[in-house]
């Protein structure tokens, strides 16, 4: 570091209470019993109003309180504009305490408060308020305070309540200040409001009334206490009391009750029920407030431990240090920006704000640790941090290294004072695992004099380098975040598991250019080493840039010393064979008849192995699911694969060319060959662990053995997971254009839900590509569309044939049922006929009548139908007569009959019944017809032929606009301008279509 700059721990001088307990804080947990009832040597120093206001840092939402609670009753005429009841609803450590004592300060010994920095900020935000300045005393007002905390209910203290018993009394004892005759005046009206306000008006004085805890007494203390007119007469108090407050002027009630979605006392269904009632209360008569946010920590943490505020030139040399780290390109591209440290954008500021921390360790308490359930965030965050700096500081003065700011690998863990506040801050759940940690911490990091752990001891025995006296602790200081990293369990808040590899280098990062990141690099990979560095991590594999390894240090010693054992003894072989049978497991069919698995065979090659397969299967749809041990996709070793599927479809050339009439109802599942080689290493982790559940050593023991059974769950599950994300390839044999040639065509599935082992998802994929119809689809109409001039005259045993040969025809979903419906669809609507070998119309009345597998029966254009009378189209009504009273056919009509009738029972009707002018006819049937061209031209030259394709397609626009085309299949190719495709892209992208597009 350069000498220039004055270090923090000479800079900063520690308080006088923490030199003297060696970093520890016995005090940290303020108590309002104490500050108020406490004497002699028990009496708190923060009982002492102006030692408060030293202490205290003045937040936006203490001065708030405060300058609320004064407006109350020390404003005047204008106490209304402050409200009568506030509640403190923060979670454990978040400050409520403080601000209890900080109230009591200010109307018990408003002359010594109001002195303070915090008193002059409350005097200036009430005076903002109300327009004038607070009397100087506040109206000497009278403070009664209930530390529910510390009182029993039923079971009042001598010295404290005389004679009271229950909490009205209590109260009352307080408020009269142990007047007995006022006592008893009032005593009987425990639930009576007017009573109630009129022995507070009795008063003569401003009163503020502080209710600490209170879930204490009306929870398990009434409980406990088995007295059910005493809990009655309890809760109608303090009901009465909550609406007297607001009725009575000069009085204002603070009430600690922390709010129940972040409170988690067991209670009774009596004390629940109380809690719930004194809730709805406190909703309907005050406001719930913090005096505590996360952007505090840092102005908490430093007015709680040092005696002044650094000076001003010492943070701008101290900030001007990393100045060339924090800007050096590749410490931004490979640690700063992959963790985000937002900190860098203002560095002098923000590095000013948490001097002598670092940012990134304040980011880590005020981010992460503040959000675990049992992290006591202000009170935990004190211990720890003043433990540090003392401990850093008694290095600093014997000379040794001490960071220019402490960092999150900074936290001294040889230290036991640090260690055991960091494991006892509520980071850590349960003593067990504490206790683990606490070993971890020496075996791992350092031991307590500094001669030992895996991460010290490649510190100590590190060979001398240009940056060795710059970073002497970097390995320690790297394995400090990973144990910071991994104590708060198995999910870091926002970040994941364990710490990330940016992190961990960011870590052990200090303000001189001769440490760089690959210096970093090999500090991090040295200590991740299973053989020369920390044995207990559970290491997640990074996947590129975006997603890094991962380190997390685990309890699970034992078990996991065998796993790592028998890790080294999976084979090749048995990886394969595992990752086989679990694939085989996973693929479903969904719309395909058939799910074939197509195991590998090393002594083969892929070709061969795919053409004796059997896969060539007549009239089935079938996933092929190809073994990923000997087929794989992408990251350029896929030729051996696609040269393998090109012989299975039939595309093959010479004597690779295979008589393989079947391959266009075939598709290929196949895996990414990167998303292998995950899957691989996890199926090792999967294998190690199924072997060491069987080992007698886990077998044995009952509690490893449920370790081992849990872990062996969440390796299969990742196992599967990663082999369904592997799965991300599906191949098929294509032929959009039906007079273009075949080819092998390819979809990726790049979302990680999305698998190609899942028939359903893949069926799904591949009706985006018109490869298949998806269910409902195939209609009358959709057949017509697909048939082709040549397909008429075909017998219904090739046209079955076609849609599962024919790669110009899509898939169906239903297979031959969905053909059946479709034809007898057609025929019942007009749009086909079924014919014999004669020519003759062959009459279907269901579905299930289409005789798929006939060679005699054949697809045939509709035929023109004639009416049996008179020799006319068939039509509906009554055929026409001539005026000579007979039919077109010539037959006479029968006089004095009713009506000419025809054939079949249908009235005729004669010419002259035909419609008069002014009656509509009968509208005729709309017709759908089927459109298909192609084109191909050069538009830069000819702006004729624009002009006629933009009409072409601007009539393509109103038919679809106007619902006029039912069904359209097609490919476009076009040269476009960069601006007009990325709109194009879109519109496809909203369309579920998939597009091609490339630089020219």
């Amino acid at each position: 570091m350069t000498t220039s700059v004055t270090p923090w721990w000479k800079a900063l001088k520690l308080r006088q209470e923490i030199r003297s307990a060696s970093g520890q804080i016995d005090d940290v947990q303020m108590s309002l019993f104490r500050a108020v009832h406490a004497t002699g040597a028990d009496r708190a120093p923060y009982a002492d109003a102006d030692y408060y206001g030293d202490i205290t840092h003045p937040t936006e939402r203490l001065i708030d309180l405060l300058s609320e609670i004064a407006v109350r009753i020390g404003g005047g005429n204008n106490y209304l504009k402050a409200r009568a009841v506030t509640r403190l609803d923060q979670g454990m450590g978040g400050g409520k305490s403080h601000a209890c004592i900080g109230a009591y300060h200010l109307a018990a010994n408003p002359g010594a408060l109001l002195g303070t920095e915090l008193g002059q900020r409350v005097i200036e935000r009430a005076r903002a308020r109300i327009g004038h300045p607070l009397t100087s005393d506040l109206g000497r007002p009278h403070v009664v305070v209930l530390p529910c905390d510390n009182m029993t209910p039923g079971a009042g203290v001598q010295e404290l309540d005389g004679p009271a018993v229950n909490l009205y009394e209590r109260f009352l004892w307080r408020l009269f200040s142990k007047d007995y005759t006022l006592f008893e005046r009032y005593r009987r009206f425990w639930s009576d409001k007017h009573k109630i306000a009129e022995a507070i008006s009795a008063v003569n004085r401003p009163v503020l009334i502080i209710v600490d805890e209170v879930l204490d007494y009306i929870g398990n203390g009434l409980d406990g206490a088995n007295q059910t007119d005493l809990a009655a007469q309890d809760m109608a108090f303090l009901r009465a009391l909550l609406d007297a407050v607001n009725d009575v002027p000069h009085v204002s009630m603070l009430v600690v009750m922390i709010a129940s979605d972040i409170d988690k006392t067991a209670l009774s269904p009596a004390a629940q029920a109380r809690r719930d009632d004194l809730n709805s209360q406190l909703d309907r008569n005050g406001l719930p407030t913090t005096v505590t946010g996360v952007g505090d920590f840092a102005d908490i943490l430093r007015r709680r431990l040092f005696d002044a505020e650094p000076a001003g030139e010492v943070l701008a040399a101290t900030a001007a240090l990393y100045e060339d780290v924090l800007t050096d390109k590749t410490w931004s591209k490979q640690v700063w920006d992959p963790i985000g440290a937002a900190w860098r954008r203002n560095w002098p500021t923000q590095m000013a704000a948490c001097y002598p921390f670092h940012p990134m360790l304040m980011s880590l308490a005020q981010e992460e640790w503040s959000k675990v359930a049992g992290f006591q965030r202000v009170r935990s965050t004190i211990r720890i941090f003043a433990a540090t700096v003392y401990a850093l500081q008694q290095r600093g003065k014997a000379g040794e290294w001490v960071p220019a700011l402490i960092g999150p690998g900074d936290l001294p863990l040889s230290d036991s004072t640090v260690r055991e506040a960091l494991l006892g801050s509520g980071l850590v759940e349960d003593d067990r695992t504490i206790a683990n940690y606490r070993s971890l911490a020496e075996i791992e990091v350092i031991n307590h004099d500094g001669s030992s752990g895996a991460a010290r001891r490649q510190d100590l025995e590190r060979p001398p380098s240009t940056w060795g006296t710059n970073n002497p602790r970097a390995a320690e200081r790297a394995a400090t975040f990973i144990f910071l990293a991994s104590v708060v369990g198995t999910l870091r808040p926002g970040r994941g598991r364990g710490a990330s590899a940016p992190e961990v280098k960011a870590a052990t990062s200090v303000p001189e250019t001769t440490y760089t990141v690959t210096d970093a690099d090999g500090v991090v990979d040295e200590l991740v080493n299973p053989n020369r560095g920390m044995s207990a991590l559970d290491i997640t594999p990074g996947q590129g840039n975006n997603k890094p390894a991962r380190y997390f240090l685990s309890t699970r010693l034992t078990h996991r010393m065998l796993v790592k054992n028998i890790r080294r003894t999976i084979t090749e072989a048995e990886r394969d064979q595992v990752i086989a049978a679990i694939s085989k497991r996973l693929a479903s069919n969904g719309p395909f008849r058939e799910v074939q698995f197509v195991s590998a065979d090393p002594q083969r090659s892929p070709a061969d192995v795919l053409a004796t397969a059997g896969l060539d299967t007549a009239y089935t749809t079938r996933l092929i699911v190809l073994d990923p041990a000997q087929y794989s996709l992408r990251n350029g070793m896929e030729k051996p694969t696609l040269e393998a599927l090109t012989v299975a479809m039939g595309l093959g050339q010479g004597a690779q060319q295979l008589p393989v009439q079947w391959a266009s109802s075939a598709v290929y599942a196949v895996v990414n060959t990167q998303q292998r080689a995950l899957a691989r290493n996890l199926a090792v982790e999967y294998l190690a662990r199924q072997k060491a559940l069987q080992a007698p050593e886990i077998q044995n023991d009952d509690e490893l053995k449920t370790i081992g059974a849990k872990e062996l769950a969440e390796a299969k599950t990742q196992l599967e997971r990663a082999l369904k994300r592997a799965y991300q390839h599906v191949a098929y044999l294509a032929q959009p254009d039906p007079d273009g040639e075949r080819y092998l065509d390819q979809l990726t599935f790049d979302k990680d839900n999305i698998t190609a082992l899942d028939g359903m998802l893949v069926w799904k994929g591949l009706a985006a590509r018109d490869k298949v119809f998806d269910t409902g689809q195939f209609s009358a109409k959709a057949l017509l569309h697909n048939l082709r001039d040549h397909d008429y005259g075909k017998t219904l045993s090739d046209i079955r044939a076609a849609f599962y040969s024919a790669p110009r025809l899509p898939l169906l979903y239903g297979g031959d049922r969905d053909l059946q419906q479709a034809i007898y669809d057609a025929v019942n609507q007009g749009l086909l006929s079924i014919v014999d070998g004669a020519g003759t119309e062959v009459e279907v009345t269901a579905p299930g009548q289409v005789n798929l597998a006939s060679t005699g029966l054949r697809l045939a254009k509709p035929q023109t139908k004639t009416c049996a009378d008179c020799d006319q189209p068939v039509h509906e009504g009554r055929c026409f007569v001539s005026a000579d009273d007979t039919v077109d056919n010539g037959s006479p009509h029968k006089p004095g009959s009713p009506g000419v009738v025809g054939a079949h029972g249908v009235p005729r009707q004669r010419e002259t019944d035909r419609p008069s002018p002014d009656q509509s006819p009968k509208t005729e049937q709309v017709r759908d017809r089927q459109v298909a061209f192609s084109f191909t031209k050069n538009l830069l030259a000819n702006s004729d032929s624009a002009d006629g394709f933009a009409a072409l397609f601007r009539a393509f626009y109103m038919a679809l606009d106007e619902r006029q085309i039912s069904y359209l299949q097609g490919t476009l190719q076009l040269v476009i301008q960069a601006d007009e495709a990325e709109q194009i892209e879109q519109r496809l992208e909203e369309l579920g279509i998939k597009g091609t597009f490339k630089e020219i």
